[in-house]
């Protein structure tokens, strides 16, 4: 492959990844599985620290995860998360960003502004890993710094980036930390061990309204600042 045919390769992966949320039933091999994951692992990190931990679940073992979460959320029970992900309190341009995103999901899939039994159900699909055929749960080391959490973020751009490459779809999902007590007892996980995310791993479902989400980025021009460049 030439230098040109590498580069469209990775920019049609990147360019085509967005969050799906409704998956077919089509297995993925364990074998695929473990390509994908060994891929994610060149992420740079500190040290070659390699802080990532994941729990690849399929079949039987999938389900009755979720099975054990859902008993929880149907409750109104959480577990409560041990590090902050969204801030404590919401301004802009963030909120604008969160609430655009939102809506647009809820349009696409008929929910009604305030149908709050209908917006239960949506979350609950969180933990059916949105029908996904693999469930990936990802854990760290407590005793890692927070700096960590930049490894972790690169392994996980590395790894929906390489099961895109191979026609998969992923959506990570920070959902999860809400329930690291009950996926921890679940799946046998040390209390050494820091829930950060999972993610959903599968063949996305073509004809599915909420899979033709794709966000918006802003552009370069409003996030990044070029000094001492030599004009074009």
């Amino acid at each position: 492959m030439n230098d040109i045919a590498q580069t469209a390769a990775v920019d049609a992966a990147l360019r085509s990844r967005h969050s799906m949320r409704r998956y077919l039933p089509t297995p993925v091999p364990r074998s695929l599985v473990a390509e994908i994951l060994e891929l994610a692992a060149r992420a740079p990190s500190g040290t070659n620290v390699q802080p990532w931990k994941v729990y690849a679940l399929a079949g039987e073992a999938r389900r009755k995860l979720s099975q054990a979460i859902l008993e929880q959320y149907n409750q109104g029970k959480k577990d409560g998360r041990e590090f902050d992900y969204y801030p404590q309190e919401w301004s802009e341009p963030w909120l604008s960003r969160r609430r655009k995103v939102g809506f647009e999901l809820y349009r696409l899939i008929g929910i009604p502004k305030g149908d709050k039994e209908k917006m239960h159900a949506q979350t609950a699909r969180n933990y059916l890993f949105f029908d996904a055929p693999v469930g990936l749960i990802f854990t760290m080391r407590r005793q890692l710094g927070r700096g960590m959490f930049l490894d972790y973020g690169m392994f996980l751009g590395n790894l929906v980036t390489a099961a895109r490459a191979r026609g998969l779809d992923t959506c990570v999902q920070n959902a999860f930390a809400d329930y690291h007590a009950t996926i921890r007892k679940h799946l046998d996980i040390s209390d050494d061990e820091l829930l950060v995310c999972g993610v959903a791993l599968g063949y996305a479902d073509p004809d599915a309204p909420e899979n033709t989400l794709v966000s918006e980025r802003e552009p370069v021009a409003d996030f990044a600042s070029f000094r001492g460049f030599d004009e074009d």
